[in-house]
């Protein structure tokens, strides 16, 4: 929720949020609640701003897919999450670090004078920035990315519109 001044009186207004997640990499659900399974082993962009709207965020949220010995099953080997021109790279496996712009680096990490905000919550990676993206990944088959409801029909990706 947010929290705002109405008439000299703090007032909780309840946000909105749509939320897609991948599982195992073939397993996806979109932020509209449509499941479905996808067998690819390539790059791709679960969600990104769409559309010429000036006040929208730019962001996009990406994964590449490998394999685990089976081709025919694949899992999420990197996490990219691009956003306030910082490129943040998660990769499976290499639990409590992300890369920063091409740098390794240990969690936390505050960037973007303070608008990304990178941090463990649990076995979780959660990158979180100022217009609440909210990207969660456990280093290994789970994915949860949020983005609030003023986003909803303006984002475009595996996730949905």
């Amino acid at each position: 929720e947010r929290c705002e001044m109405v008439e000299g009186e703090p007032v909780c207004i309840q946000e909105k949020i749509s939320t897609c997640w991948a599982i195992g990499g073939p397993h996806y659900r979109t932020f509209d609640g449509k499941s479905f399974d996808f067998m690819g082993t390539c790059t791709y962009t679960l969600t990104k701003t769409c559309g010429t709207d000036p006040s929208l965020p730019i962001f996009s949220v990406v994964i590449r897919n490998g394999h685990r010995g089976n081709p025919k099953v694949p899992y999420i080997d990197t996490v990219t999450v691009q956003v306030y021109d910082v490129t943040v790279a998660v990769v499976r496996s290499e639990d409590g670090f992300v890369r920063v712009n091409n740098h390794r680096s240990r969690l936390p990490i505050s960037l973007a004078q303070g608008k990304l905000q990178l941090q463990q919550k649990g076995k979780f990676l959660l990158v979180k920035t100022a217009f609440m993206l909210m990207v969660l990944y456990d280093w290994d088959d789970h994915l949860v990315v949020k983005i609030p409801g003023a986003l909803s029909g303006k984002v475009c990706g595996l996730c949905g519109n």
